[in-house]
């Protein structure tokens, strides 16, 4: 899909902004950007899912939109789901990307099989 491609390349955009080195990695069904062996944030179902601190993701979602990420039909600690229209403006998207970027070095990684 087009827009997904467009998306993709703001995400890069923002990170190479942020001067951060990632990785991408097909998961979810979408592309997800990965920072330090963790998921910082992602394509998902149209829209975007971004990795935030649990313990601010209420008040984030509040003051920036988005909303609690499901998955399989079971809410994603620290994570949101964000609409495509959330993150339209630049500003919004690197807003979502900082504080992505906050979060990773206290994130846990997943266990590697």
């Amino acid at each position: 899909m087009a827009e997904d491609a467009y998306i993709l390349e703001r995400i890069r955009n923002a990170l190479r902004e942020q001067r951060v080195s990632w990785t991408e990695k097909r998961m979810f069904g979408g592309n997800c950007f990965m920072v330090d062996d963790k998921m910082l944030l992602g394509t998902y179902k149209g829209g975007i899912m971004a990795r935030v601190d649990p313990q601010r993701a209420d008040a984030l979602m509040s003051e920036a939109g988005g909303s609690q990420m499901n998955h399989g039909g079971r809410p994603m600690t620290g994570y949101v789901m964000l609409e495509i229209q959330e993150v339209d403006r630049e500003d919004q998207l690197e807003f979502w990307v900082a504080r992505c970027l906050e979060f990773n070095p206290k994130a846990k990684s997943s266990k590697k099989k």
